[in-house]
C-alpha cells in the first residue's frame, strides 16, 4: 500500500507505473479515451512529476493548468516548442533529447538513399508489374549512389551526430553545420558557402524564431543542381513553396519526414511532384523507441526522487 507521504506522477506507460522508485506512486495516463471510466485520473490534483504521451494529440498538455502541485513536466519528444506555452510558471519543462537519436537518423538515412537510388520509382513500377531499369533506357542514366556525396548535416546536435555515425560506412565527406561554431563544427553563418559543395542536405534543426522558413527560396537557390534536401526536423523551417517550385523544375529533389502543413492535404501539390518522397513524420515512432523511452522515464523518475538534478532540463521552474 502506498504512503501517505508517496509523491504522485503520471507515465503513460503501465511498465514505468509497476517500476516507480521508493517514495512515488504512479498514475497510467495514455492521454486516450479521455471519455471512458479512468480516461483522467482522479489524482489529478496531486501530481507533482507528469510524463506527457508521445504524440501532441494524445499529450494534453492543457492539463497542466489544472496540477497544482505539479513541479515536473517531462515529454518524450526532444521538440517542446508546441507544448512550453501550456507550462504553468514555476514548473520545470524537461524534453527527450537523446531518446529519438536512432529512429530518427535510420530513417534519415533510409529517406536519403531511397531518393538517390530511385526506390519509389521502382516500388510503382513493381505495383504495376514493370520490370524497367534505367540503364535498359539510357546507359548514362543510372541511379545516384551515396557513396563520393558530400553530406551536409544542418543542425549538429545530439542526432545530427547520431546521422554521421550511420554515414560513416558509405563513403561520403560531412559537412557539420550548428548554430554555434565548434570543432569540426561550422556556425549557421556559414551555410551560404557551404550549400554549393553539397549533394545532399539534411535538415536536422529544432523549430525555433530563427529556424523558421530558414529553407527559402535564397537557400534553396544555393545548392547544387540536383542536390537532394532531406528534413527530418520540423515541416516549419522549409518554406513550402519555395521548396515545391525547385522539385517541380527538377532541378532539386527532396525527401521529407514533415511538412507544412502538417499533416499534408491530399490534394497538396507536393504529393504529385516529382522528385519528391514523404513519409508521414514517424522519424521517431520504430520499434527503438518504447525501450529507451522506459529507460529515460525510469532514470528522470529516479532522479526526482532522490531530490537529484533532473537531465534534459529546458526550462527551469
Amino acid at each position: 500500500m502506498p504512503q501517505t507521504s508517496s509523491r504522485r506522477v503520471w507515465v503513460p506507460y503501465g511498465q514505468s507505473a509497476k517500476e516507480v522508485p521508493e517514495g512515488l506512486v504512479a498514475d497510467v495516463f495514455t492521454g486516450r479515451d479521455l471519455d471512458v471510466p479512468g480516461g483522467v485520473p482522479e489524482s489529478i490534483d496531486e501530481v507533482e512529476f507528469f510524463v506527457l504521451p508521445y504524440m501532441f494529440v494524445n499529450a494534453h498538455p492543457e492539463f497542466m493548468g489544472r496540477m497544482p502541485r505539479l513541479k515536473v513536466a517531462q515529454t518524450l519528444t526532444a521538440g517542446y516548442e508546441n507544448v512550453l506555452p501550456y507550462v504553468p510558471e514555476g514548473v520545470t519543462l524537461c524534453n527527450a533529447r537523446g531518446l529519438h537519436d536512432a529512429s530518427t537518423a535510420e530513417l534519415a538515412v533510409t529517406l536519403t538513399l531511397s531518393a538517390l537510388r530511385g526506390i519509389p520509382r521502382y516500388v510503382r513500377q513493381a505495383e504495376r508489374g514493370e520490370w524497367a531499369p534505367t540503364y535498359k533506357v539510357d546507359i548514362d542514366a543510372v541511379d545516384d549512389a551515396l557513396a563520393d556525396k558530400t553530406v551536409l548535416i544542418l543542425g549538429y546536435g545530439s542526432i545530427g551526430s547520431a546521422i554521421e555515425r550511420r554515414l560513416a560506412g558509405f563513403e561520403v565527406e560531412v559537412l557539420r553545420v550548428a548554430r554555434s561554431a565548434r570543432e569540426g563544427v561550422h556556425a549557421f553563418t556559414e551555410i551560404d558557402a557551404l550549400l554549393p559543395q553539397a549533394d545532399v542536405v539534411i535538415v536536422m534543426v529544432p523549430a525555433t524564431d530563427e529556424t523558421r522558413g530558414m529553407i527559402d527560396a535564397r537557400f534553396l537557390a544555393r545548392m547544387k543542381d540536383g542536390a537532394l534536401l532531406v528534413n527530418v526536423a520540423r515541416g516549419v523551417v522549409v518554406r513550402t513553396e519555395a521548396l515545391l517550385a525547385e522539385c517541380a523544375s527538377g532541378r532539386l529533389r527532396a525527401a521529407m519526414d514533415v511538412t507544412d502543413p502538417e499533416p499534408l492535404p491530399a490534394d497538396h501539390p507536393l504529393w504529385r511532384t516529382p522528385n519528391v518522397l514523404i513519409t508521414p513524420h514517424v522519424g521517431g515512432a520504430s520499434t527503438a523507441f518504447l525501450p529507451r523511452a522506459l529507460r529515460m522515464i525510469d532514470g528522470q523518475l529516479r532522479r526526482f526522487a532522490a531530490g537529484e538534478e533532473l537531465t534534459n532540463v529546458v526550462r527551469a521552474g
